[in-house]
């Protein structure tokens, strides 16, 4: 069974002989829509319409994840690079590719492996 807690906004997959009684008592304390009650509706991720969307810019989502994990802003990131605020807005959202050297100044800066940064992209 998929189901969703509206607010605050929870997607939750749930299996077994009581997942109704699971579903019973989220639904006293929140507003629950069930998306499927069959295991055969679901998906691979890989495959819905959000991953796809997602992967276009794998590089810039993860540049903009571990940006945020490092509690920093664009300009604060953009400041410990040397470069304008502008251009991590660009990476973030894939209108600039990331070369290797920047690809090694993003990860010192937000301490995530290189090889992280330069594989996404692939």
């Amino acid at each position: 069974m998929l189901a969703l807690v509206k607010k605050p906004h929870i997607e939750i997959a749930i299996r077994g002989k009581r997942a109704e009684e699971v579903v019973a008592w989220i639904r006293e304390k929140y507003d629950v829509s069930i998306i499927s009650g069959a295991a055969e509706a679901s998906v691979p991720v890989e495959e819905t319409e959000f991953w796809k969307e997602l992967d276009k810019n794998r590089v810039g989502n993860l540049l903009a994840g571990a940006r945020l994990k490092a509690r920093l802003t664009q300009g604060q990131l953009a400041k410990k690079l040397g470069i304008r605020q502008n251009m991590i807005s660009d990476y973030e959202r894939g209108r600039r590719r990331l070369s290797p050297s920047m690809a090694e100044r993003f990860s010192a800066a937000l301490h995530v492996k290189e090889e992280h940064l330069v594989t996404a992209g692939e």
